[in-house]
């Protein structure tokens, strides 16, 4: 059943606001209508996510169950049925591209967390493409993924880029374990943690170690109108997109540049630079697969029971600074930890 409490979304208002303000009809017209489709879903949710979240009721497998559906760009969900998980590759590339992001998941939550699926319990993954007519945006709606096709000129396909895939499933991650409410800094913390999993999963799937990757989510996403090379950037948040139609990106790097706002339930996808750019800190000072040691925090962390739903930035970077201490003792693993929350001015104690 659709769960109309829940919308999270890869892109956020702020893009879009600035988009449909263009005056050429080929960059407003999209964005203005993506933005009434996500403005009608967001009045349907709560300020804050799902407060009671149905317990796991399946089978945990080490086999995903995917199914993927065409919306045929309507706004009816889930759509028709084309692709189940016994099905050989689909002549639709954007299908493939879904059944495979879906897989890129799955597999990095269960061979390095050991995590069955999204709620731990064999939930079956479910995702609807081609949604909508030139939708901007791809969201997890509590129940399943839907992408748009992007309208070709501002943004491409959203099964493109597969953290981009990762971000939005990891939002369930999240659901079914802190349940971080959906604003000010613990939403901020809801959307940082969806990209630190999105970057891993595109890690984990390409076999990059920390110094190849690129650190970028939504890479590859942007069309051809827009100078970028992505979202948003966990290396160095701020310089994703310089573009005169979308502005420059405003994601802050440090705590003393914190953007408060009223808009995207108080800046959550601004201000989740922060604790982005203390994840990479971390990982980039131990080295080789982000996923073993500082995704391995981030996610006990997360998943551990300690996470208050309204969780601010320091409680988080405390938090981690336990799990790293409890996980490794006092060695590299805590000291990098420490340092990254130093450096982007959030106090562990």
């Amino acid at each position: 059943m659709n769960n109309p409490a829940v919308f999270c979304a890869v892109v956020p208002p702020h893009v879009l606001d600035r988009l449909a303000q263009h005056e050429d009809p080929a960059v407003y017209g999209p964005a203005r209508r993506t933005l009434q489709h996500d403005a009608q879903l967001r009045t349907q949710r709560r300020i804050t996510t799902v407060r009671a979240t149905a317990a796991p009721t399946g089978t945990p497998s080490d086999k995903p169950r995917r199914t993927i559906y065409d919306a045929g760009h309507q706004e009816t969900l889930p759509g028709t049925e084309v692709h189940t998980e016994s099905d050989q590759p689909s002549s639709d590339a954007t299908v493939n591209r879904a059944h495979a992001g879906l897989g890129a998941t799955f597999e990095l939550y269960l061979k390095a967390y050991g995590r069955h699926s999204i709620d731990d319990s064999g939930l079956p993954l479910l995702a609807s493409v081609h949604y909508g007519e030139g939708y901007d945006n791809a969201f997890w709606n509590g129940d399943q993924m839907v992408f748009g096709d992007g309208d070709g000129e501002l943004f491409l396909d959203f099964t493109l880029p597969v953290d981009v895939i990762g971000h939005e499933l990891t939002h369930g991650v999240t659901q079914y374990t802190a349940n971080l409410d959906y604003f000010g800094q613990s939403g901020a913390l809801n959307e940082s943690v969806s990209d630190v999993f999105g970057s891993l999963i595109k890690q984990y799937a390409l076999g990059q170690s920390t110094d190849q990757a690129d650190w970028l989510i939504g890479a590859g996403l942007l069309g051809p109108r827009i100078h970028g090379e992505a979202l948003r950037s966990m290396k160095a948040p701020g310089t994703a997109y310089d573009d005169p139609q979308l502005g420059k990106d405003p994601q802050p790097a440090v705590m003393a540049d914190y953007v408060r706002t009223s808009r995207d339930n108080g800046g959550v996808h601004i201000n989740s630079g922060i604790p982005n750019h203390a994840f990479y800190l971390a990982a980039t000072a131990l080295g080789g697969n982000a996923w073993e040691r500082a995704g391995r925090i981030w996610y006990a962390t997360l998943t551990g029971g300690e996470l208050g739903t309204d969780a601010q930035f320091a409680d988080f970077a405390r938090l981690t600074a336990k799990t790293a201490r409890g996980l490794f003792g006092d060695g590299d693993e805590i000291q990098a930890v420490l340092k990254a929350w130093s450096q982007v001015g959030v106090p562990t104690t």
